[in-house]
């Protein structure tokens, strides 16, 4: 195990001169017993609410990249 932290440590010293950084996101647990039960009622909160459709539209429109070069 001890190579393991050894290589671990190597690598993020490398990223930080490289100018990174490390952060920590907490993200929900889409594995939690009743994840989708609470998506599904979040979303038919949101359902016919205006705003959400436009910020809907945005997304999909800011997604759109059809024409970018590679």
């Amino acid at each position: 195990m001890g190579r393991v932290l050894e290589w671990v440590q190597k690598y993020r010293e490398k990223l930080c001169m490289e100018g990174m950084r490390p952060t920590l996101i907490w993200v929900p647990d889409t594995r939690r017993s009743g994840f989708a039960e609470e998506c599904r009622r979040q979303s038919l909160l949101v359902k016919h609410d205006p705003l959400e459709k436009e910020l809907l539209t945005f997304l999909d429109e800011a997604g759109d990249r059809e024409g970018w070069e590679a």
